[in-house]
């Protein structure tokens, strides 16, 4: 079951923030509630509503196949430009560029091509005590994506 924000509910229904707290208040619209007492409402009660209104239901997104990262908890993370990439059989090596500096990392090659990176991407390198992880960033995804 997904389960939006209320904000994010309000914008699909075409509503301002405090008319969904006041249907929720009213008991108009359904929600589940969180463990901190916040109110996060089910996809199908928005659909019901928009029905209810004779607007029909926008078509959402779903989520890319194989999974991808929305956040990540890792603090050390330096944003870059990708100036290099390396591939020999299994493994990559990846040459960011951050300012002046460049940073050295060896992924594999299926990660390369999982990420679709290629040179003058903007990328992450997110640094865990001795491992560095190279991701994408997701406007770079979503604007290669458009064109």
């Amino acid at each position: 079951m997904q389960l939006l924000t209320a904000r994010a509910a309000a914008a699909e229904l075409g509503v301002t923030y405090s008319t969904l707290k006041r249907w929720i208040h009213r008991g108009s619209l359904r929600t589940v509630r969180t463990e901190g007492g916040h109110h996060r409402i089910p996809a199908g009660e928005v659909e019901r509503m928009l029905a209810a209104s004779g607007t029909p239901p926008k078509r959402r997104a779903q989520p890319a196949p194989g999974g991808v990262l929305v956040a990540l908890s890792g603090r050390n993370q330096i944003r870059g430009v990708v100036d290099e990439i390396r591939t020999d059989g299994l493994l990559a090596q990846i040459r960011l560029r951050i300012g002046d500096q460049t940073l050295t990392a060896v992924i594999t090659r299926d990660a390369v091509r999982e990420l679709k990176l290629r040179r003058g991407d903007e990328a992450v390198a997110v640094i865990k005590s001795t491992d560095v992880m190279v991701g994408r960033s997701t406007i770079a995804a979503r604007n290669r994506e458009d064109s």
